[in-house]
């Protein structure tokens, strides 16, 4: 631990990269020697999701890597990018109408861009209210100027909602790399990592429980794998991670154990109500591939970290009275 921390900060995030993309390497190796192997047709499928979610793994690797070589600019832009994509994939599930087009062109080109030119530019307080005040007086005038009352509520609402998720909720992931800590200049990566790793741990950690303790579900219709047990396990596989990892962090291990938790259990929650969101939209499952409405699955998988990186991020600042 002495050598690790007598490191520089380039170093010790080369290091992380390093460990990173070797395990990734050394399952990917593995998981290819064992393609080879005859397999029952449900073991197939089974492979066959493991491989998309390996493949997942290596893009989002990668992306973390481009994020934090390319610099604050790089990663403000990098994650821009991923909040319009999957702004997109949010309206093509959900219905819009002709009324709406200056809403959406507003959010778009405007709202999106300036909430990521407001984080890059460091300011805080700025970008963290720029979105749940402003936007929210702005879009229902803007909506109003088109002349539809129809579902008037509903339509501005569901604009509202998904700006918020897709654009202020994931802007905070970026944000975690300028933040200024006490002792911890330039280590942004770092939180970075340990926030998607403890909400990658608080999602294993649900789906193994739900599979194996019986649970009753909390809304059926939505989904019948999530129960209070299961988030229960959820969040406590994030807290375990999150005191494996305290290391990584500014936190002490209690410091720590507690920030996973709350962060896995905000992903989980997110992904909860990205589940509502798909049955409302009569889509089941688009991670395989492209559904109906043209959504590919993109939402599926930043909904979790939309819904964590606020919670965290503002954890952090409360932790630290910054």
């Amino acid at each position: 631990m002495g050598t690790l921390r007598a490191l520089s900060v380039s170093q010790q995030v080369g290091l992380l990269f390093v460990v990173l993309f070797g395990l990734l390497g050394l399952v990917t190796l593995i998981a290819f020697s064992r393609s080879f192997r005859d397999v029952s047709p449900e073991q197939a499928a089974l492979r066959e999701r493991f491989a998309r979610e390996l493949r997942a793994l290596w893009l989002g690797a990668i992306l973390f890597w481009v994020a934090w070589a390319s610099g604050p600019l790089g990663s403000t832009l990098l994650f821009g990018f991923v909040s319009f994509v999957a702004l997109r994939e949010f309206v093509t599930l959900t219905h819009t109408r002709r009324a709406d087009h200056r809403a959406l062109l507003l959010a778009f080109f405007v709202i999106l861009p300036m909430q990521y030119l407001l984080v890059g530019m460091r300011l805080i307080n700025a970008f963290t209210v720029f979105i749940p005040v402003y936007l929210f007086f702005a879009i229902p005038v803007i909506s109003a100027l088109a002349n539809d009352p129809f579902h008037f509520l509903e339509r501005t609402a569901k604009i509202q909602w998904g700006i918020t998720v897709t654009v202020y909720g994931l802007s905070h992931a970026p944000a975690l790399l300028l933040l200024d800590l006490p002792n911890y200049r330039e280590r942004g990566a770092f939180l970075v990592l340990f926030l998607v790793l403890v909400v990658v741990a608080a999602q294993l950690g649900q789906e193994a429980a739900s599979r194996r303790l019986r649970r009753r579900p909390v809304a059926r219709a939505i989904s019948r794998s999530f129960s209070w047990r299961a988030f229960g396990a959820g969040a406590g596989a994030a807290a375990l991670v999150g005191v494996l990892l305290y290391w990584v962090t500014p936190f002490n291990p209690l410091a720590a154990l507690a920030m996973g938790a709350i962060a896995g259990a905000a992903g989980t929650l997110g992904e909860f109500a990205m589940q509502a969101l798909k049955r409302d939209a009569g889509v089941r499952n688009f991670r395989g591939g492209s559904s109906v409405t043209g959504a590919v699955g993109l939402l599926d998988r930043v909904a979790p970290l939309c819904f964590a990186a606020p919670v965290f991020f503002h954890s952090v600042r409360g932790y630290f009275g910054i």
